[in-house]
């Protein structure tokens, strides 16, 4: 394997530090790297399918491995539980970066305030480890979108090292505010503008939302009472899967930037949606060992999605490309063979200029059976992950409009942020650029007059005028400004 590759994990805020808690450990399970850095011995999966450890970790003199990751929340708990936690010995301290006060769910705070002040530690957590890589390939970052911290400190890292690396690949592993759990009556309003900060920065951004995982959870998983710690098991196993490529050999690898170059057709459309199967609790997986063909219809099912999105908004959506990363005892004539059949079966619905639109993976590791007695999650000898980009994640743009059209009106809790340096006019041009948004996705269905999408249906509420015959053209690449909405 080609050792030139290493990639560099930011996690920020509460969201960010706890997952990226779940992926380590996951990792460190599945390269045989203990908890205080120090190779385990050998397993049968190891010698049948080595690791590439320098990828996710940087080897220290002294034979120990330690992650290739900088934690940041500005409230000090998260990151205390980590440096007291049984995970301490991992961790390099000066990777794991902690304020005295947090941005009290308030995008100003973490972008203009109290996240500036630290910015200056993450980029040198950075920087060490990429000076010290034969070759970063790029940057993983996680948050979450309704925070203060996740969003505010997220947009001043994004754009940072977008200046510092501008030829690296930035990805982004978001949780998205699901539409009916609520952790902050803001969300609407960091989540816009976090949204607007990063569009331009972040070359993919893979998005998941706690309902939808909750219901995997709880459905498929049988957990009575789903945690936080929960949902990350499930979040970790899904991010294993898409790195699984960069880490183990396979008989089809798929490269961070082929998921780009295949997932992502315009710039600012790189919002695809994340599926896996199978999910499987202790008590289902000892019965069962699903085929291929049935594993890749369980991607396209609703309730594999880690995404909430109803059957109405699916039905308006059309695929644009599918990656499918499978793991384990799979061969490429039953993948072949697998979509052919859903093809055929499932009629999924592809963008008219995009006839191919499947992009294979396949790796020789299979997921890890178990991380501990009681983990919930049970890998098999085989799993599929799929990220999809489709027009029916238009929707969550709409949702998130019409929220934040409904506080911005009456111009609630805006003085919070005034207070922190920012001004009416951002929300402004924040709003008008997720609408540029809504309607590069309607751009992408020509037959968008005789089946309407899911943006259409708050044109009564937001009312964005149509386009000329020049605008339709010519605002996929950037020219298209929608009026001022200053009144909303």
């Amino acid at each position: 394997m080609d050792c030139k590759r290493q990639v560099i994990t930011v996690h920020v805020g509460q969201a960010g530090v706890q997952m990226g808690n779940a992926v380590w450990n996951l990792y460190g399970m599945e390269h045989g790297i203990g908890r205080d850095g120090c190779l385990t011995p050998e397993s049968a999966a190891d010698a049948a399918c080595p690791a590439e450890h320098s990828t996710f970790y940087k080897e220290t003199m002294a034979g120990k491995y330690i992650p290739r990751t900088v934690m940041v929340d500005l409230e000090p708990t998260v990151v205390d539980q980590i440096r007291s936690g049984p995970d301490r010995g991992l961790y390099h301290p000066d990777q794991l970066i902690s304020g005295k006060e947090d941005a009290a769910n308030n995008f100003a705070r973490g972008y203009h305030t109290e996240g500036r002040e630290y910015l200056s530690h993450v980029m040198e957590g950075i920087r060490l480890f990429a000076e010290s890589s034969e070759g970063v390939q790029g940057f993983i970052v996680f948050h979450s979108m309704g925070g203060g911290t996740g969003s505010g400190m997220t947009s001043l890292v994004s754009e940072t090292l977008r200046q510092d690396y501008p030829k690296k690949s930035n990805l982004e592993v978001l949780v998205y505010p699901a539409p009916k759990v609520s952790t902050a009556v803001v969300e609407p309003y960091n989540a816009l503008l976090v949204s607007h900060k990063t569009l331009d920065t972040t070359d993919c951004a893979f998005m998941v939302d706690n309902e939808a995982i909750y219901d995997i959870s709880a459905g498929k998983l049988d957990v009575e009472r789903p945690m936080y710690h929960n949902l990350n098991r499930i979040i970790s196993q899904v991010v294993s899967s898409i790195t699984a490529s960069l880490r183990f050999p396979g008989t089809l690898n798929v490269d961070i930037n082929e998921f780009q170059t295949n997932l992502v057709p315009f710039p600012r459309v790189h919002f695809p949606l994340l599926a896996y199967a199978p999910f499987a609790s202790a008590q289902r997986s000892a019965h069962q060992r699903p085929p291929i063909v049935d594993l890749t219809a369980a991607c396209f099912e609703p309730g594999n999605q880690l995404f909430k999105l109803n059957d109405e908004e699916y039905a308006n959506g059309k695929y644009i490309a599918c990656c499918m990363l499978y793991r384990g005892d799979v061969v490429a004539k039953d993948i072949n063979h697998a979509i052919q059949q859903i093809r055929a079966t499932k009629g999924l619905e592809f963008v008219e200029w995009c006839p191919t639109g499947f992009k294979v993976g396949i790796n020789c590791r299979p997921p890890v059976s178990k991380l501990s007695p009681d983990d919930e999650l049970v890998g098999g000898g085989r799993a599929v992950c799929m990220m999809s980009n489709t027009t029916a994640i238009a929707s969550a743009w709409t949702r998130l409009c019409e929220k934040f059209d409904l506080m911005f009106r009456k111009r609630a809790f805006i003085h919070w942020y005034e207070s922190e340096g920012m001004e009416k006019e951002d929300f402004v041009v924040a709003r008008e650029n997720i609408e540029v948004l809504r309607h590069d996705y309607k751009e992408l269905m020509p037959c968008a007059s005789t089946k309407t999408s899911a943006m259409s249906a708050d044109k009564a509420t937001t009312g964005p005028t149509e386009l000329s015959g020049r605008g339709q053209s010519d605002f996929l690449q950037g020219d298209f400004e929608p009026p001022m909405i200053t009144e909303i």
